[in-house]
């Protein structure tokens, strides 16, 4: 059989019908290839979304990808993903988003959460004037609520903050 494309012709042989009923053979008979790349991308979309929202459909995929090896008929694999993929959303998503929440509103964050934290003095702390502190692994400007003197190594305690500057009291 030959065919013209735009003046050049091409020669089809039955080896090429062949092999494409060998590829469509194989891609019917793995569908459980389709439903795990389907729960990879759904993992790594869920990277940036963070809701768990996209999470329940990849659950969904794994469900479909155990139907497939377990040698259902596609429309199945499919209605099992469907499903699965709801109840999870119903029942998992709600569970996962209070273990993610665990804290409520009332955790602190940025610099509010300093407040009420130990640190070292790693840089004296002069009398009416300033040093530094270490608190978790960060190094912060420092000076005493009553201006007293502090000396290295000294254990304070963080009592509010101006600015970027802690004021501590020693412990």
């Amino acid at each position: 059989m030959q065919v013209f494309y735009w003046g050049f012709e091409k020669k089809m042989y039955l080896w090429d019908r062949k092999n494409r009923n060998t590829m469509l053979e194989y891609i019917t008979s793995n569908f459980w290839l389709f439903w795990l790349i389907i729960a990879v991308v759904c993992l790594i979309l869920e990277l940036s979304s963070g809701d768990f929202f996209v999470t329940c459909f990849a659950m969904g995929g794994l469900c479909a990808l155990v139907a497939s090896l377990l040698g259902t008929p596609f429309w199945v694999q499919v209605v099992v993903f469907a499903i699965c993929s709801v109840l999870s959303i119903w029942f998992i998503r709600p569970k996962l988003l209070k273990c993610l929440h665990a804290g409520g509103e009332d955790r602190p964050s940025n610099a509010d959460a300093l407040l009420g934290r130990e640190g070292t003095v790693v840089e004296p702390i002069v009398q009416n004037g300033s040093g530094y502190v270490k608190i978790d692994g960060d190094v912060w400007k420092a000076v005493t609520q009553d201006g007293s003197p502090v000396a290295k190594g000294e254990q304070v305690r963080v009592v509010s903050m101006e600015s970027i500057v802690v004021i501590v009291v020693k412990i």
